[in-house]
């Protein structure tokens, strides 16, 4: 009896490993939840805020303003399969300012409107701009003062990854260049910089 009862005992054992087997050789697979990016979509509007450097000079004047700069930005998205293209226009407060006596220039503010395209990578974006650019220049000489208004033309290159579905952020580079106008000194002067900036979008 005993050994008939050791012989059911090793049967059982082994009729049970061999279903463990076939469960983990040939049974379904554990459920996997997708990937949080797994069809990442850059279409539809956005808004977000930017924080950079700014460092140029101004044309016929010995001064090269620099400074922190940073704003607000807002664009609108459209996607097709991997091509991504859209438009983005911000506002930026500089203080970017150079002195180099008897001459001070200063860039308090500027904003720029541009067309983006790129390249997407499910959640990662490569793109460039371009587009018009525009901001006040504030000339100090002598005792006096002037601001103008400029007008001019921005070219740039950016990466934007995306966080979440709603949330990316952004590195990009702005070359901008604002054209001439000719101040109380009866010189012509503008400004041409680099600006390179960090920020994060919200996308609704």
């Amino acid at each position: 009896m005993y050994k008939k009862m050791v012989l059911a005992g090793v049967v059982g054992a082994l009729l049970t490993g061999a279903g463990h087997a076939a469960d983990i050789q040939g049974g379904p697979r554990p459920y996997a939840a997708p990937t949080p990016f797994a069809a990442y979509s850059w279409a539809g509007p956005y808004f977000g805020l930017n924080l950079g450097y700014l460092s140029g000079s101004v044309t016929n004047n010995p001064t090269d303003p620099a400074g922190a700069a940073g704003g607000v930005q807002l664009g609108y998205n459209w996607q097709s399969g991997s091509l991504v293209f859209g438009g983005e226009t911000d506002l930026q407060i500089s203080g970017a300012d150079d002195v180099l006596a008897p001459w001070k220039f200063s860039n308090p503010w500027f904003g720029t409107a541009r067309g983006r395209v790129g390249y997407a990578l499910n959640n990662i974006l490569f793109y460039g701009t371009g587009g018009l650019a525009y901001g006040g220049l504030e000339l100090e000489h002598a005792g006096l003062s002037e601001t103008k208004s400029h007008i001019g033309w921005t070219l740039g290159l950016g990466g934007e990854v995306g966080l979440a579905q709603n949330w990316s952020a952004k590195v990009e580079y702005l070359y901008v260049d604002l054209a001439d106008r000719t101040y109380f000194t009866g010189t012509s002067n503008g400004l041409e910089s680099g600006l390179f900036r960090m920020g994060v979008n919200y996308h609704f």
